[in-house]
């Protein structure tokens, strides 16, 4: 039976989000100043220029090694960067939509920052030290654990749906150190370990069959941006 031959996972470009979230942690806020929903969050200008540089990375791959589909997470930010990404290619594959592939729901703590966790649900910034980073999970939000078991299913159904294919997803920076996670069957010390480094914007993560299973090739690369000056 074939199986998946090439994986790639693409973080959104900047979005809007990430832009007010870095401004309220830096001003000692509480709360991040957006009414937005998550899934309605768009691209920065910024963003947009990532994508497109992103576009530009895999335009240059040769056309055995371009990806034969895209899968992409349902939120704005996801999908305008796969668009935009797309357009840099000649004769794109579609682009296909799946809610597994959303970025990880943090319910009642959505929106606030570090600072706001500890001033407004003290208990719950306690009871993420007892439980760790990957089981900890916020009232009507999901663990990292619950991300994980989504995201195993989706991984499970690209390898049936796609035999001998080229896979892009564009998704969020959970999904993508999740899915090392899953692929190379890490340790949660280990997820943790690679966590650390934040998954950039625009990047691009790529895993390779090898014998009977994929390989890491490259992780959080950035070089398409730094040639293009965004970062």
């Amino acid at each position: 039976m074939r199986s998946l031959q090439w994986l790639g996972m693409a973080r959104h470009g900047e979005s809007t989000g990430n832009v007010a979230s870095h401004d309220a942690a830096a001003r000692g806020l509480e709360a991040v100043d957006m009414t937005l929903r998550d899934a309605d969050v768009p691209l920065s200008q910024l963003g947009r220029e990532q994508a497109a540089a992103l576009g530009r990375r895999l335009a240059a791959l040769p056309s055995e090694e371009r990806p034969t589909a895209v899968v992409c997470s349902p939120y704005l930010r996801a999908r305008d960067t796969a668009r935009l990404a797309l357009e840099q290619l000649a004769g794109p594959p579609p682009v296909v939509l799946d809610e597994r592939l959303r970025d990880r729901e943090l319910g009642v703590l959505f929106m606030l920052t570090q600072h706001g966790v500890q001033a407004r649900h003290p208990e719950e910034a306690e009871r993420k030290r007892r439980l760790g980073k990957f089981y900890y999970r916020p009232p009507a939000g999901e663990s990292w654990a619950d991300v994980a078991l989504r995201l195993r299913s989706v991984l499970a159904d690209l390898d049936r749906e796609h035999p001998g294919g080229r896979v892009l997803v564009v998704a969020h920076d959970a999904i993508v150190v999740l899915t090392r996670y899953i692929i190379e069957r890490l340790s949660e010390e280990e997820l943790l370990d690679i966590e650390r480094t934040v998954v950039a914007n625009a990047s691009l993560t790529v895993w390779a069959r090898e014998d009977e299973g994929l390989r890491l090739v490259t992780f959080n690369d950035t070089s398409h941006l730094k040639d293009a000056g965004l970062l």
